[in-house]
């Protein structure tokens, strides 16, 4: 599906594709092959550029083709509670709109809506471009301090016990950390070809830098190196908790073998002694009436001996 808007005195005003005026912004969320060559025919836009976000292993880039622009970057995106992944969102940009793609609803553009229309301009489309990047930006530092509050959380929980639904939330915690890491890379890359543009003279017609834009297109690459940093610095913390963790249950482990094995010495000795007793052959105190009592009582020392001194080697 698909909706187009346009700024008009502070508000939104919703268009029909057969209608399409200057300065309007299209955004096709999971568009269907039939949408999708409305819009191309509507907007003169080539259809690879509408098609490239659609691929969810698509990597961030920046195309120029005549008098188009594409923009491809990853967004952050909360698949539930605890799984956070990253989006293709591909902006389109042209003389006469802009168009953004993307497979699933998220929370970038959702923002973008009558509630705070006055805050933005489909017409200037170069800052509504950088506007865009700057949500994205802002998202990924929130949802980066939400996984280090939940790592903290979990931090506490496996001080107290070990659970392996605990550790698995922690494993997906870096996974995501993996997948923003990642994607912020190719995110900062395209912000420094957009900050390069300024200079090309093919561009210039489309991606027309105001020194309010290039202010805020600074605001956005620092916003981004930030979040860059903090992935990167969380990401070893995690990796450093992950190989403690490992090495804490590993050294638990060995301490249940080492108390089972002791328990195994102290009770292999009376058995073995009852087990000689047992026999069917003349053994000692076979006669006595306090034979019985006599064995056992070895038995009992033997193995309370045996105890002491696996416990004086610290065994227990």
């Amino acid at each position: 599906m698909y909706k187009i808007v346009k700024s008009s005195d502070n508000s939104l005003d919703e268009l029909e594709i057969d209608f399409l005026e200057k300065g309007s912004w299209i955004d096709a969320v999971a568009p269907s092959e039939e949408e999708l060559q409305e819009i191309a025919a509507a907007a003169n836009i080539q259809m690879d550029f509408l098609t490239a976000a659609l691929d969810e292993e698509e990597k961030s880039r920046i195309e120029i083709e005549d008098d188009q622009i594409l923009v491809l970057v990853d967004i952050p995106f909360l698949r539930s509670n605890k799984d956070y992944d990253t989006l293709p969102l591909g902006i389109i940009i042209t003389e006469n709109y802009i168009v953004t793609v993307c497979l699933e609803p998220n929370a970038v553009t959702a923002d973008f809506a009558s509630h705070n229309s006055r805050m933005f301009s489909t017409f200037k489309k170069t800052r509504f471009l950088f506007q865009i990047l700057y949500k994205s930006a802002t998202l990924y530092l929130k949802y980066i301090r939400i996984i280090i509050r939940r790592t903290d959380e979990l931090e506490q929980h496996l001080r107290e016990s070990m659970q392996n639904s605990e550790l698995f939330n922690l494993l997906d915690l870096q996974k995501s950390l993996t997948y923003f890491s990642t994607s912020l890379r190719g995110n900062y890359i395209i912000l420094e070809k957009l900050l390069r543009l300024r200079s090309a003279t093919q561009s210039q017609h489309i991606v027309k830098l105001y020194e309010e834009d290039e202010d805020l297109l600074e605001d956005v690459i620092i916003e981004y190196k930030q979040a860059v940093e903090m992935v990167e610095m969380y990401s070893h913390i995690l990796n450093s908790m992950m190989e403690v963790f490992a090495g804490i249950i590993s050294n638990n482990l060995n301490l249940v073998m080492k108390f089972l094995a002791s328990v195994t010495i102290m009770l292999a000795i009376p058995t073995l002694i009852t087990g000689l007793w047992g026999m069917n052959v003349d053994v000692p105190f076979a006669e006595n009436p306090h034979g019985f009592t006599i064995v056992l009582s070895v038995s009992v020392f033997v193995s309370c001996l045996s105890g002491y001194l696996l416990w004086k080697r610290r065994m227990f």
